[in-house]
């Protein structure tokens, strides 16, 4: 029993000082229009409402093993899953659904993306990019890929 308190003790405790980090982090994090300092590329580039995608992930300039995972959030989404990409810096994903459930999206227009996070040192990770969302169904004329059906 003792051991069990202890973990749940010391979970919850890990889980307070990283909400409190986060809250910190969010008040520190420049306003949309200020330039954030890590720089971050989000695949898709064009997100399409009507898509049945999965995943929306973003590449980092950051050291993967930098990364206290608990504390990365893409315009208030909580990740879903990360890796190391092939350069060692940490890679983001995040579940589409929750990015398309995002208050105040501006339709066939870029709308600016900041993920924020914190390292094991903690210091701010910070970076912005732009997306594209457009809510399209299939094309009218059946073209698939952009190819004109016969």
């Amino acid at each position: 029993m003792t051991t069990l308190t202890t973990f749940t003790t010391r979970t919850i405790g890990r889980s307070i000082l990283m909400a409190v980090g986060l809250a910190v982090l969010i008040m520190a994090a420049p306003s949309s229009g200020a330039a954030c300092d890590n720089e971050i590329r989000i695949a898709p580039e064009t997100l399409n409402l009507q898509s049945s995608g999965t995943v929306v992930t973003v590449h980092t300039d950051v050291p993967y093993s930098a990364v206290d995972v608990y504390t990365v959030y893409l315009s208030g989404v909580a990740i879903s899953a990360w890796k190391a990409d092939d350069r060692g810096n940490f890679v983001a994903k995040f579940r589409m659904n929750d990015i398309k459930a995002i208050d105040g999206l501006i339709l066939n227009d870029y709308n600016t993306f900041q993920l924020v996070a914190m390292t094991f040192d903690g210091d701010p990770v910070c970076g912005e990019a732009e997306v594209m969302i457009i809510d399209r169904g299939p094309r009218a004329d059946g073209a698939e890929h952009g190819r004109a059906t016969e």
